[in-house]
């Protein structure tokens, strides 16, 4: 997986909760840089609205995001959350919040859990392309000297994942 967001993030834990190792590359120094900075006015994870409602808000969208909408609920996203420690409730608005209404401790969770799974999380290492035999190359990004021992360049992979969302937030990524 390159880029250690949340949608970087979810991808390996897919992934590992299917048996398969995997490693997550952030060119940034720390992961996860969007999530905290949302988690800062209290982290609004989701509504807790009903499901025809809540899939109104996405207008052109509610379509195709309808399957992954009805795979992965609001009950299903707080169960995932109290799985990690951290419990959650829905506020007056409708909306659900961590109970600690903090991004880090939910982040650092989620983290260790990978970790715990065997995936390996790389930060300071930038994502050069492909080479001509089609692996993976790295170079390190500012504030690190040479790459991990557990990230050659090239690097042959079985899938790759680019979950680098950056361009939303440009100073965060």
């Amino acid at each position: 997986m390159i880029g250690v967001g949340t949608a970087g993030l979810a991808a390996a834990e897919g992934r590992s909760a299917a048996g398969g190792a995997g490693q997550v590359i952030e060119r940034m120094p720390s992961m996860g840089r969007k999530l905290l900075m949302a988690g800062r006015g209290g982290l609004n994870i989701s509504r807790s609205e009903a499901p025809d409602h809540l899939l109104a808000r996405y207008e052109q969208a509610a379509s195709w995001l309808a399957p992954t909408l009805a795979a992965w609920t609001t009950d299903d996203i707080r169960a995932w959350m109290a799985g990690l420690g951290q419990e959650s409730f829905i506020g007056s608005s409708g909306r659900v919040f961590p109970t600690a209404m903090k991004a880090s401790p939910l982040l650092r969770a989620w983290l260790a859990r990978l970790q715990h799974q065997g995936v390996l999380l790389h930060t300071r290492v930038d994502w050069t392309g492909w080479d001509a035999s089609g692996g993976l190359t790295f170079a390190p990004a500012a504030g690190r000297d040479v790459l991990p021992d557990t990230l050659p360049s090239p690097f042959a992979a079985d899938a790759v994942v680019l979950a680098m969302g950056g361009a939303s937030w440009p100073r965060l990524g």
